[in-house]
């Protein structure tokens, strides 16, 4: 019976030819899901980027926006996934609603699961929530969500 050690794992992962495999499929599923991105994008700063581990390699769907980034937000989820439907009451300094309306609820594009090949993960669906925000942010922000 063979005996495999603790570091074995990490020694073969770490093997020039075994990195270069990595890297080789990092950098194909990157291009496809930066082909399917492109197919879709019609506004936004949506971006694929690959990220090097010590020894894994990952493909990132970062969409950074001026609405999102001060809170370290990343809207890359909800393209990814999609998101909910929600209802917005816009509020003034007193608290009284000024005006409301709905988002509807988006669809998913998948992009990272398609280009690798995965199946695709379908979010749950639950009931519209309301969301409150400030006439002074409300009227300030809008630009569309990006900035």
């Amino acid at each position: 019976m063979a005996t495999i050690y603790q570091r074995t794992p990490k020694l073969i992962a770490q093997l020039p030819e075994v990195q270069e495999a990595i890297w080789e499929r990092t950098f194909e599923i990157a291009a496809r899901a930066e082909e399917l991105l492109v197919a879709h994008r019609y506004e936004g700063i949506a971006q694929v980027d690959i990220a090097k581990g010590d020894i894994d390699a990952y493909v990132v769907l970062e969409d950074t926006n001026v609405t999102n980034a001060s809170g370290g937000a990343n809207s890359a989820a909800s393209i990814e996934f999609g998101r909910n439907g929600y209802n917005v009451q816009v509020v003034n300094d007193q608290g009284e609603v000024v005006s409301e309306y709905t988002v509807a609820p988006a669809e998913g594009l998948h992009i990272l699961e398609d280009a690798s090949r995965l199946p695709r993960k379908q979010r749950p669906v639950h009931v519209a929530k309301t969301v409150k925000i400030k006439a002074s942010k409300f009227y300030r922000n809008r630009s569309g969500g990006r900035g």
